[in-house]
């Protein structure tokens, strides 16, 4: 509820009185107008809804006409070299998996060895050893990424 002063033309106060901020005449007939537009919107969609045509039996069906046809020769084609494409694709994904899973193995026992020597050394001294086996860890880490990069793809 709010209140509102009453003044006169010179700022006197007169009085207070309470005001509504909305009434109940006022929501009933908000709603009343939103209930009557969604009607008349739904009346004007099912009214321009187009209505399915009669089925003629002269009228050919709209259906492709090779739906549920057999392959012919040309299609039994492209289906082989799709599996063969498909056998190819697994083939040299479980190679891919293979070579990844081995270069990893031989990561982690390189960088296992590197640190073993790094404990070995002193804070001042690194061996020529310690700096060829971070080399060839790089080397291998590189090597793993771009594998890892490379996809071959089904198509």
């Amino acid at each position: 509820m709010l209140f509102s002063k009453n003044q006169d033309s010179q700022g006197n106060i007169i009085g207070i009185r309470l005001i509504r901020q909305h009434s109940i005449r006022h929501w009933g007939r908000i709603v009343s107008c939103l209930v009557a537009t969604i009607v008349l919107a739904s009346a004007v969609l099912l009214a321009q809804a187009p209505l399915p045509p009669p089925k003629s039996p002269d009228r050919p069906s709209t259906y492709p006409s090779g739906a549920n046809r057999l392959p012919d020769a040309k299609d039994q084609m492209k289906m082989s070299e799709q599996q063969a494409r498909k056998q190819n694709f697994d083939a040299s994904n479980t190679e891919h998996k293979r070579q990844v899973a081995a270069d990893s193995a031989n990561l982690l026992k390189l960088a296992t060895e590197l640190k073993a020597e790094v404990d070995k050394t002193n804070k001042d001294m690194l061996s020529i050893t310690v700096i060829r086996k971070a080399d060839a860890i790089e080397k291998l880490a590189r090597q793993v990424k771009d594998k890892m990069k490379l996809t071959v793809g089904a198509n």
